[in-house]
């Protein structure tokens, strides 16, 4: 028996059940591929969905899993390629026991929850910093236009 651990499905069947995300599933047939959607709470957000995917590696859970928007988002933490800055996925942070769905509940509280300390677009910090009025607007109009339709409760 190989001693490397591998995602079980009872973290899949946990993140499915989540309400904070929808058709949570892996990604052709691969299970260290999760696709599903983020449904935010709080605006500018809330009036989409985001599609997002969770790649785990190989060596999971020693190494943190990798999560991508693969919906334009326009937010200060995720990069216009889809990369989150997430510090709970990061080497210094990750620990093995961290399950996948709270790997899911910290990407969902910071789409929630803007933080200019958490920075892959400056622009868009500064302008949350010091312009929010202008900074909810913009990521409202881009959520409507780039955003999936959210799925019935």
């Amino acid at each position: 028996a190989h001693s490397c651990p591998t995602l079980s499905p009872q973290e899949l069947e946990e993140a499915r059940r989540w309400e904070g995300a929808r058709d949570v599933r892996p990604l052709d047939g691969n299970v260290r591929r999760w696709g599903g959607l983020l449904l935010p709470n709080k605006p500018p957000y809330n009036t989409g969905a985001f599609r997002f995917e969770l790649t785990f590696s190989p060596n999971h859970p020693l190494e943190p899993p990798c999560a991508t928007l693969r919906t334009p988002i326009y937010h200060p933490s995720v990069d216009l390629e889809g990369r989150v800055c997430q510090p709970l996925t990061t080497h210094v942070h990750w620990e093995p026991s961290t399950r996948a769905i709270q790997v899911l509940q910290d990407l969902l509280l910071q789409l929630d929850s803007p933080d200019p300390q958490r920075v892959l677009r400056p622009d868009v910090a500064r302008q949350l910093k010091e312009r929010p009025e202008e900074f909810q607007r913009r990521a409202e109009e881009h959520a409507r236009l780039h955003a999936e339709p959210r799925p019935d409760p």
